[in-house]
């Protein structure tokens, strides 16, 4: 389920509350590691009401400092996807494409969450679709399928606005 889907309200607060107690006597040692980043980085997501209320700016510095500490594709991925949220989607655009992640389901995925932001239809369901193809788990095929059905519904709506304004 994608990020903006989610219930908070189901989430454990008190776990939380003592996630959230471990990191910041983390913080205070100033000696952040990439576990202590990902930590601060769940922290401020779960510190948030709703997905529209977290602190964006923090969690991509926060991933600034995990991308010097851990230089791989995956946290750049999610980086733009925090980037999105500060940026828009077309900057995350950019910079998922320069990623050599052609083979992860999620970063298809993540193309087709910006693509449709983005309102490039066709190129949102070829993304879907490929993200589908690459992933074994049935749960997200299963989510994969029901946003290309969603984009696939929503096409013919767009094209009877574009039909009436000739």
């Amino acid at each position: 389920m994608r990020l903006p889907d989610r219930d908070r309200t189901l989430w454990n607060r008190d776990l939380i509350d003592e996630g959230q107690t471990l990191v910041r006597a983390c913080v205070r040692r100033d000696a952040p590691g990439p576990y202590q980043l990902q930590a601060a980085i769940a922290a401020v997501h779960s510190s948030a009401a709703t997905a529209s209320d977290t602190d964006w700016a923090k969690i991509v510095s926060q991933y600034d400092q995990l991308l010097t500490l851990t230089p791989t594709p995956i946290v750049a991925l999610n980086r733009a996807i925090a980037v999105a949220e500060v940026d828009g989607p077309q900057v995350a655009l950019t910079l998922v494409d320069d990623l050599e992640l052609d083979s992860y389901y999620l970063w298809h995925a993540t193309r087709g969450d910006l693509l449709q932001r983005l309102g490039e239809a066709d190129e949102v369901r070829a993304a879907l679709e490929r993200a589908a193809e690459l992933t074994d788990n049935p749960a997200e095929q299963a989510l994969l399928a029901e946003r290309v059905s969603a984009q696939l519904a929503a096409v013919p709506l767009a094209a009877s606005r574009w039909a009436g304004s000739a």
